[in-house]
């Protein structure tokens, strides 16, 4: 998992530990002030990315989309597709 695919903030799980250490090496996220601003840095990525993970949920299965395609066309499938999009646009 990603940080970013987390549904709700934690600042204390691993993948946000993993994430600092990972970008900016161990010392930094020793250093409690630098650890600080960088878990900022992170949760304003996590909070910019809120957009993809309400679509996520919403969009229908692989499946359901395939078979929407199959049975009703490229162009319905992107009606249901623009729905979701809509009303959860990139900022």
């Amino acid at each position: 998992m990603n940080y970013l695919e987390q549904k709700v903030w934690n600042k204390n799980h691993s993948t946000v530990w993993r994430e600092i250490v990972s970008r900016f090496g161990q010392s930094e996220y020793d250093d409690e002030t630098k650890r600080a601003a960088h878990m900022e840095t992170l949760k304003a990525e996590w909070d910019a990315k809120d957009y993809a993970r309400s679509r996520a949920t919403e969009y229908p299965s692989i499946g359901e989309q395939l078979d929407d395609i199959y049975h009703n066309g490229v162009d319905a499938w992107k009606a249901t597709i623009k729905k979701t999009k809509d009303k959860y646009p990139k900022p």
